[in-house]
């Protein structure tokens, strides 16, 4: 098994340490790519506090992750019909 890491990132001007078993470049990905996110929703709705502004981050990326499996999944269907 992997060895658990310790990692520090900033998201929203926020630290938070993660603890996982991920590399730490991934996990410092996974950070710039959500803060990346908050930004960009904030850049929109300057009013939205804290705790909206993650929903909305969160349902933003659910949507954009549903939308890529839905698109996976389609051509996993094409690929099966070729064979």
């Amino acid at each position: 098994m992997a060895e658990r890491n310790k990692v520090s990132v900033t998201i929203n001007k926020r630290t938070y340490t993660i603890v996982g078993r991920e590399s730490q470049e991934h996990v410092e990905l996974i950070a710039k790519l959500v803060d990346d996110k908050m930004q960009e929703i904030y850049a929109s709705n300057k009013h939205l506090d804290s705790t909206k502004l993650a929903v909305l981050t969160a349902i933003n990326t659910m949507n954009e992750y549903i939308k890529l499996k839905e698109e996976f999944d389609e051509l996993l269907t094409l690929i099966e019909e070729e064979k």
